[in-house]
């Protein structure tokens, strides 16, 4: 093991996924970082009120951060934060809105499950990460919309996009009447299993709105078909996970059209 390998400093760009108490005074923040994947860092002493960089490392934040720790893991897992600056602290934006603040936990939950390996770089999925915390802030649209076209593209970028616009098990083009989550989606006539859910076109619509960005779509959509929409996203999530996400039963999804 080299010799003074805790001394050593990088810098990176983060999104904070999560916090944790440590002793009295420290947190160990879960960080999503632009070069580094996924890490966890110790804050120290960011719990007193004379902290100078406490309020920086709050959940949803886009912060610049110097860390101490070997970049390429070396030794101890834990990195220690040295020095941060705030890029855009998008969670005071709503941490009062409940819909838009569970969107967001949601998110957050999903970046970690999707990044199993720590220190293994996903650059798209930082890059989407920080959009949707973005979106959120900016509350163009509803948080619901924004939650689940963020599932939806970061399960693309898992290689488990649901089949849309054709069969999921023969390809056959066409945006079929039937759905099924073990299946892997859009199904035909022919290959549609038992059990099957039928959504309405309009659901099959919207998921292909909030998978290419038409928000113009999305954003007209109705409640019923938003209700559904997030339904089968959820299920199909959840299938791969192989695991629910604790967050998601306590996103609120009764918000209006912005």
């Amino acid at each position: 093991m080299p010799a003074g390998y805790r001394r050593q400093l990088y810098r990176d760009d983060a999104v904070v996924l999560r916090v944790q108490k440590l002793g009295e005074s420290d947190r160990i923040v879960t960080l999503l970082t632009r070069r580094h994947g996924r890490l966890r860092a110790v804050a120290r002493g960011v719990r007193r009120t004379s902290s100078r960089f406490g309020a920086r490392l709050e959940p949803f934040g886009h912060i610049d951060l110097q860390l101490a720790g070997s970049p390429e893991g070396v030794g101890s897992a834990l990195h220690s934060v040295s020095q941060v600056e705030a890029v855009s602290l998008y969670g005071k934006n709503f941490l009062t809105d409940y819909p838009r603040y569970t969107a967001a936990s949601a998110i957050c939950e999903t970046a970690e499950r999707l990044t199993p390996v720590e220190r293994e770089p996903s650059l798209r999925l930082f890059q989407l990460t920080l959009g949707a915390f973005r979106a959120l802030a900016v509350g163009e649209h509803a948080g619901s919309l924004v939650l689940d076209a963020y599932l939806l593209r970061a399960m693309a970028f898992a290689g488990w996009a649901p089949a849309i616009t054709e069969c999921a098990v023969c390809g056959t083009a066409g945006r079929h009447a039937a759905f099924s989550v073990p299946a892997g989606g859009s199904v035909c006539p022919d290959c549609r299993p038992p059990g099957s859910a039928h959504p309405s076109p309009d659901t099959l619509g919207l998921m292909s709105a909030l998978t290419s960005g038409d928000w113009a779509v999305a954003d007209s959509s109705a409640p019923s078909v938003r209700r559904e929409c997030s339904g089968l996203v959820a299920a199909h999530l959840q299938w791969h996970m192989e695991r629910a996400l604790r967050s998601l039963p306590l996103v609120d999804r009764r918000e209006l059209n912005p």
